[in-house]
């Protein structure tokens, strides 16, 4: 979506607000496709003091597998993006600076970078989740494990006297 800003650049107090849709199912994380629903974007670009401020907010539900024991849950995802709009850009290295092309802004391709950068790189059905057992694969959430205690072979003789 492409917004034209050029009646905001020159009126300060002035405000736009947006709302839209986009899809990204087509994006692949670690051979998954998370993103099965609409993100929703909600946003506004504002003229505060002659500088063009763009906030926005990306809302959906992603379709998860937990990287401890491989469960699938639904986990809802918020992403939040600030940046300043400009007409050019007067140090090179700041990366909070979007520069306008003709007046305009591409909130959507603003959006799609913020969503991207914003996924998380280990995904957890729970902060407590126990994962699987290396021995056995049980789901320790679930069930206990099945593997029977390995005795350290320098105490197998002692081990023996307590059958």
């Amino acid at each position: 979506m492409r917004l034209n800003v050029n009646k905001l650049l020159h009126t300060p107090g002035a405000r736009q607000d947006f709302h839209f849709e986009m899809d990204l199912s087509d994006l692949e994380f670690g051979g998954r496709y998370p993103v099965s629903r609409p993100v929703v974007v909600d946003g506004q670009v504002k003229n505060e003091a002659g500088v063009l401020v763009c906030e926005l907010q990306a809302d959906t539900t992603l379709s998860s597998v937990c990287d401890r024991c491989l469960e699938e849950f639904d986990e809802p995802k918020t992403v939040s993006y600030s940046c300043v709009l400009a007409e050019e850009k007067q140090f090179e290295d700041n990366d909070d600076i979007v520069v306008l092309e003709q007046d305009e802004v591409d909130l959507g391709e603003l959006a799609r970078s913020a969503f991207i950068l914003d996924m998380d790189t280990k995904t957890l059905c729970s902060p407590d989740c126990k994962g699987l057992c290396g021995g056995c694969g049980v789901n320790l959430n679930r069930e206990k494990c099945r593997c029977k205690k390995q005795v350290d072979p320098r105490l197998a003789a002692l081990a023996k006297l307590l059958e």
